[in-house]
């Protein structure tokens, strides 16, 4: 079977789930990093969003992150990343859903809001966010140390990048995770420590400088040293 191909770029969330499931999975694969300022024709002939990640498996071209971890997970069963039986598979799926669409445009509107008042409406909902996965997620659907029991899934590397990023919300926002989130905070200690979660983690002070840059706000000198 022909090797993956694999377009990303390091600063992205999204390229860091499917970086994950790739070496979760130990499946060879080429990187190929893009500049997004600049993408090359090849690129934009596979990824019709002009967004990474992106991959070619043979014939095969696919792009957004859910969609190819889903089709890395079928195509390379072993190990697993979702469940077998349907309806947790479900809820799988829903969790992940979750990801995209809560906890992400949240943390998005905490860190780069147009203003103060964007910034707290954020803030606000980023903390209801946390409080929900701690209390209807963790709490509820797993007795173990992640999502969905003792196995490392495709729910627990949707949230992934973004809890790295959380020393960005603490430079730039002073936001950190809500003392009423202990599995939380447990959960993420855990997750950061897989080798494959340390083999594509960048360092805070990378993440410092880059937000710099894209927020236009100043870092104090020495700040976000790791």
């Amino acid at each position: 079977m022909s090797i993956i191909q694999l377009y990303f770029t390091k600063g992205s969330t999204f390229s860091q789930r499917t970086r994950v499931v790739l070496r979760e999975k130990g499946i060879d694969f080429i990187p190929i990093e893009i500049d997004l300022q600049n993408k090359a024709d090849e690129f934009t002939q596979i990824s019709r969003y002009g967004k990474v990640p992106a991959i070619k498996h043979g014939d095969v071209e696919i792009y957004e992150s859910a969609i190819i971890n889903e089709y890395l997970d079928e195509v390379f069963p072993e190990p697993p990343l979702l469940p077998r039986d349907p309806g947790t598979r479900a809820i799988a799926r829903i969790w992940i859903d979750y990801a995209n669409t809560r906890l992400v445009p949240a943390f998005n509107k905490l860190l780069r809001g147009k203003d103060t008042q964007e910034q707290e409406q954020g803030r606000r909902e980023f903390t209801e966010a946390l409080l929900y996965i701690e209390q209807e997620g963790l709490g509820k659907l797993s007795n173990d140390q992640y999502f969905l029991g003792d196995k490392f899934s495709l729910v627990d590397i949707s949230f992934y990048p973004w809890f790295e990023r959380l020393p960005v919300l603490e430079h730039f926002r002073k936001f950190t995770l809500p003392p009423e989130t202990p599995r939380l905070q447990q959960w993420w200690n855990t997750v950061r420590d897989r080798e494959s979660v340390q083999a594509v983690a960048n360092s805070t002070s990378y993440y410092i400088e880059r937000f710099t840059k894209i927020l236009g706000e100043p870092t104090p000198v020495g700040a976000g040293q790791k």
